[in-house]
């Protein structure tokens, strides 16, 4: 079987937004199989336990930016 790339990308644009980013994600992830060090079962749980977090809202972001501001206030 010789699927439709065009079909694919078709269907998949008609998902929720948060499907689509799933998706997306997913198939980014599949690229990466140049690992650059081992990864245990262990801690790949944990990262996909982490973005499943983020991306149910249950964590909230913080800009990057204001983090080290605050942590070269505190430490200053």
């Amino acid at each position: 079987m010789n699927p439709d790339p065009k079909k694919i990308l078709g269907d998949a644009l008609k998902l929720a937004p948060e499907t689509r980013a799933y998706v997306a994600e997913r198939l980014l992830e599949s690229l990466d199989f140049e690992e650059d060090f081992p990864i245990s079962d262990e801690w790949m749980e944990e990262i996909r336990r982490r973005c499943d977090e983020i991306d149910s809202g249950a964590t909230a972001l913080e800009e990057g930016e204001s983090v080290i501001a605050e942590l070269r206030g505190k430490y200053s």
